[in-house]
C-alpha cells in the first residue's frame, strides 16, 4: 500500500501544535518524586467506551509487579475525541513529575506525546506504520525515548474491503466511514477507493466525525444504493461502537469493523489485531520502563497474527449466508 497519507499526517500533526506553548515544555529530565512513580496516560478518545482497554494495560502493569492506587499513581488526560486538545493535555502531563507517559488512541497522540518530551520515556500504541511516522528510527532498535506497540490497523483496510466482498458478494457498491478530523483521513480515502477499484467495487466515503454524523451517514445508505458498509480504523469509531452496532442493525447493513469488539457485541464481523492485548503490552512495557529499561533498548512489539471474528447469528439475522471456506478461515466464529 502506498502511503501517499504521510506528509498530510505530519503537516496537519504540526498544525495542531500551533496553539500549544511548545517553547514551554520542559527539555530536562525531572527528578522522580518521593513515594511511588507515576505514570501520565495521554489519549485522544475518551475513558467509558475504552474501559476494556484500560483493563488490558491495568492487567500488564500487574504483570510486571505494579497495580494501580498500591505501588503506582496514573495521572490520566483524556481528550474526548478532540484532537485539537491533544497539545495541551501533553504539554500539562510533561511539566509533571511523571516517569513514563502513555499515548493511546491512534498515532496522533503518540506524534504529540513525543513533541512534549525528548525525555521522558513514552509508551504508544499506535494504529499506522510507526516508523513511517517518525516515531522511532526502527522496530528492531527504537532509539531515542519512545517505544510501543504497533498495530498496523490503518494498513489493513485493504484487505477488510477484500473480506467484506465475500461476506456481501453480491454487493457493488460499498460505503467506507471515515472521520474527517482524523489527521491522515485524506490519504485513508485514496487507500480504500484505490483498493475498491481494485476489486471490482465502487466505494462511497462516508464522513463522520460525530455521533449525529454517524446517523445522518446511516440514513443515507439506500439512497446512494450502498449495500454494505466498511468502519474504518480510527478511535473514534471504537468509542462509538454501541451507535454503530445499533445502527447497522436497523439499517440492516452488513458492516466490517477493525476488531473483535465489535462482532463480540453484535456486529458483522471484525479483521484486525488483538486491541486487548496490545494494551496488555503497554501496560508490560511502563512496567519494565518503571523498573529501569530504557525505551531504546525495547524493541516495538508487533502482532503476531490478525484476527477475522464473523458473527454468525448477525449474518443470519441479516439473510446472509456465510460460505464455509471464509467460515473455516474464521479465528472466532459466534453463535
Amino acid at each position: 500500500m502506498k502511503h501517499a497519507s504521510l506528509p498530510l499526517l505530519r503537516r496537519e500533526f504540526i498544525s495542531l501544535l500551533g496553539g500549544a506553548a511548545v517553547a514551554a515544555w520542559p527539555l530536562a529530565a525531572r527528578a522522580q518524586q518521593p513515594g511511588n512513580p507515576v505514570i501520565g496516560f495521554l489519549s485522544s478518545t475518551s475513558a467509558v467506551p475504552f474501559a476494556p482497554f484500560l483493563a488490558a494495560f491495568r492487567q500488564g502493569l500487574g504483570e510486571s509487579g505494579y497495580v494501580e492506587g498500591r505501588n503506582v499513581a496514573i495521572e490520566y488526560r483524556w481528550s474526548d475525541n478532540q484532537y485539537e486538545r491533544l497539545p495541551a493535555l501533553a504539554a500539562e502531563l510533561a511539566r509533571q513529575p511523571v516517569s513514563v507517559i502513555v499515548a493511546s488512541g491512534g498515532p496522533v497522540a503518540a506524534m504529540i506525546a513525543k513533541a512534549a518530551t525528548s525525555t521522558i520515556p513514552i509508551v504508544f500504541t499506535a494504529t499506522s506504520d510507526p516508523v513511517k511516522l517518525g516515531l522511532v528510527a526502527s522496530l528492531n532498535r527504537p532509539g531515542g525515548n519512545v517505544t510501543g506497540w504497533g498495530m498496523f490497523t490503518a494498513e489493513l483496510e485493504p484487505k477488510r474491503l477484500e473480506l467484506l466482498r465475500e461476506l456481501v458478494p453480491n454487493a457493488r457498491v460499498i460505503g467506507a466511514l471515515i472521520n474527517p478530523g482524523r489527521t491522515d483521513a485524506e490519504g485513508q480515502s485514496r487507500d480504500v477507493q484505490a483498493a475498491g477499484r481494485a476489486l471490482g467495487l465502487q466505494v462511497i466515503i462516508l464522513p463522520a466525525s460525530s455521533g449525529p454524523d454517524i446517523d445522518t451517514a446511516f440514513a443515507g445508505l439506500a439512497g446512494q444504493g450502498i449495500a454494505a458498509l466498511l468502519i474504518s480504523s480510527d478511535p473514534f469509531f471504537v468509542a462509538r461502537r454501541e451507535q454503530l452496532i445499533a445502527l447497522a442493525a436497523r439499517h440492516a447493513v452488513p458492516a466490517i469493523h477493525v476488531n473483535r469488539e465489535f462482532p463480540a457485541g453484535g456486529g458483522l464481523a471484525s479483521y484486525g489485531s488483538n486491541v486487548a492485548e496490545g494494551y496488555r503490552q503497554a501496560g508490560i512495557y511502563a512496567g519494565r520502563i518503571l523498573k529501569g529499561e530504557k525505551p531504546a533498548d525495547l524493541p516495538v512489539v508487533q502482532p503476531t497474527k490478525y484476527e477475522l471474528v464473523i458473527n454468525l447469528k448477525t449474518a443470519k439475522a441479516l439473510g446472509l449466508e456465510i460460505s464455509p471456506s471464509l467460515l473455516a478461515r474464521a479465528d472466532e466464529v459466534i453463535e
